[in-house]
């Protein structure tokens, strides 16, 4: 997992839970929008700096995964 899909993640769930605040819902229904909701925002942030940058942030890998490729190119 990289930096940014971290970033993308936490915005995400704070926005979730900022939305989940001032809308109180009251069922796991109204929950499941405000997700979607608090989920959509972060995925349209992912496209437009994807849209900028021209590369993909989600990754394949784990944060366990990029850590040990990271320290193996040190020793190199």
């Amino acid at each position: 997992m990289t930096n940014l899909e971290l970033v993308l993640n936490m915005l995400a769930e704070a926005t979730t839970s900022e939305i989940s605040k001032e809308k109180k819902p009251k069922n796991f229904v109204e929950n499941k929008v405000i997700a979607k909701q608090g989920g959509k925002i972060a995925g349209n942030t992912r496209r437009e700096i994807e849209a900028k940058t021209g590369k993909k942030i989600v990754s394949t890998q784990n944060a366990k995964q990029l850590k040990l490729t990271k320290s193996k190119k040190k020793l190199k």
